[in-house]
């Protein structure tokens, strides 16, 4: 059944990830069009603001995944649902605390904010804000039933849940923003769809998963066992709101809300090619952890290391070549005129993501080790550096300065560093790994640079024009890649499932 769950779960993440990215794809161009570069910059701005507070998290609801994986490991069920009250109590305390720090946030927007926005952005700002935070402290308590489903590895139910929700929601904001709605009925409709499915997280456990609540004496000696883990937790969480919430901070305060628009629709795009790598990473903590408890040997983690991060590469070299070549006229005629500086931002971002990307496993296994803190400590440090450059750089060079104050963070952090610490510290092969990918980038390499030089001689300047060349890029690079880029057992993942089908038939 487990395994079953985990194989289920790792394709509706990508079916997730796929729905996603095709509601991104279609609904975004509609959305900058209804609601116009200032409305869209508004709700960027207050969204970033917001992101801030989802670090009062403290790294518990990681936290709750891996304890629960380690007691499940350990047959220790009582110890569980003591856990479980202990935890709700906390995240009922950290939501008090999101809506006394998001008060106070609401109350001082005009000083943040009155050098670049007009009276009435402000005042719809602050309305925005205060609606996010009412969201973000209902969220908290009721997290832990998420985390809880995610420890059990029930991943079915929740990708078939995170499906119906991006459909729905999506439906119903076309609807509105056709009836003139704009960035208020936005965070309105998001707050209904969370509350629904946070409801439905909680049905689940208590009826399903039989999950109880148990509210005896507080384990303090516990709590601080957990709270050495979640710490360094917090530290990355801090670093993550950083690197993609700060830009747009600080871009508002400086630049004005026209500028964050174009910056936001860079960000956007920087998720959905995160969402590609970190679709499959996600449902291999618990696995990784009782690997863990177990002691297998670290060949073996090492092993699905390079695996995993193979398998990834399939994916994320694929969509980086693909927007290198194709990707600035897209966001032409995806997003509009004025967007055009988005390519060069999503760019940055996206060339020095790809190798923490593919490493993300990594993250896990630090995690499922109780080991973050060497990680945790060295992106906070990163990311302050990351800060300082980027409020001088957003001044005199806008949104491509401040991308490049977090480029060069990626660069010198979650590449440099971490893979020489991969090596020493944790024993992981990395040297094989990096092996593995260089063989891998052959085939890509050379397609990419004879397909730029053949780009330069046409004019994709239309929709039709630009499918077509993606296309004709896919049937040249799909079989060249399948055949001398992918080992066996990668191109077995592909053909199995149609073997299968045939065999049915």
């Amino acid at each position: 059944m487990q395994v079953s769950q985990l194989k289920t779960g790792a394709l509706l993440s990508y079916v997730v990830l796929a729905l996603q990215n095709l509601v991104g794809l279609l609904y975004t161009p509609f959305m900058l069009r209804m609601m116009g570069k200032s409305e869209y910059g508004l709700y960027s701005i207050a969204a970033s603001i917001v992101a801030y507070l989802t670090v009062l998290d403290l790294g518990f609801g990681n936290a709750v995944v891996r304890y629960t994986a380690k007691f499940r490991a350990e047959d220790k069920q009582e110890e569980q649902y003591e856990m479980f009250g202990m935890f709700f109590l906390l995240y009922c305390g950290i939501g008090l605390v999101a809506l006394l720090a998001g008060g106070i946030l609401y109350l001082n927007a005009e000083n943040i904010f009155d050098a670049s926005m007009t009276t009435n952005e402000l005042s719809r700002t602050k309305i925005i804000l205060a609606l996010m935070v009412l969201n973000l402290a209902i969220t908290f308590p009721f997290s832990l039933f998420g985390s809880i489903i995610t420890a059990y590895e029930q991943f079915v139910f929740q990708k078939v849940v995170a499906i119906v929700r991006i459909i729905l929601n999506t439906a119903t904001m076309i609807v509105l923003l056709t009836f003139g709605y704009k960035a208020i009925a936005m965070v309105v409709v998001t707050t209904i769809f969370n509350v629904l499915t946070l409801g439905l997280n909680f049905w689940y456990c208590k009826h399903y998963l039989k999950i109880k609540l148990k509210f005896v004496r507080f384990q303090w000696d516990f709590l601080k066992e957990v709270s050495v883990y979640s710490f360094w937790i917090f530290l990355n969480a801090i670093m993550d709101r950083i690197y993609w919430s700060t830009g747009q901070f600080v871009l508002g305060a400086f630049a004005g809300t026209a500028v964050v628009a174009v910056f936001a629709v860079a960000i956007q795009l920087e998720h959905m090619y995160m969402s590609f790598s970190t679709a499959i990473s996600g449902v291999f903590l618990p696995k990784v952890t009782a690997m863990a408890v177990r002691d297998s040997d670290g060949k073996s983690i090492s092993d699905l290391f390079i695996k995993t991060g193979r398998i990834q590469y399939c994916v994320m070299i694929l969509v980086l070549t693909g927007f290198f070549l194709f990707g600035r006229q897209f966001i032409h005629l995806w997003a509009g005129e004025g967007y055009d500086d988005a390519y060069i931002i999503s760019m940055l971002f996206f060339v020095p993501l790809t190798i923490p990307l593919i490493q993300n496993l990594g993250i896990t296994i630090l995690q499922a080790r109780n080991q973050m803190k060497f990680r945790s400590l060295l992106y906070l440090v990163i990311s302050l550096i990351s800060l300082g450059a980027q409020i001088p750089l957003s001044k005199y060079y806008g949104g491509i300065g401040c991308a490049c104050a977090i480029a060069g963070a990626l660069v010198l952090g979650q590449i440099l560093v971490m893979n020489v610490y991969y090596q020493i510290k944790q024993k992981i092969d990395i040297v094989g790994f990096w092996i593995e990918i260089i063989k891998m980038s052959i085939v890509p390499g050379v397609l990419t640079v004879l397909t730029y030089y053949v780009l330069q001689q046409c004019a994709l300047d239309s929709v039709v024009k630009l499918v077509a060349g993606i296309a004709l890029y896919l049937v040249v690079y799909l079989p060249l890649f399948f055949t001398l880029s992918m080992n066996a057992y990668e191109r077995d993942l592909i053909l199995k499932p149609f073997k299968k089908i045939l065999k049915s038939r």
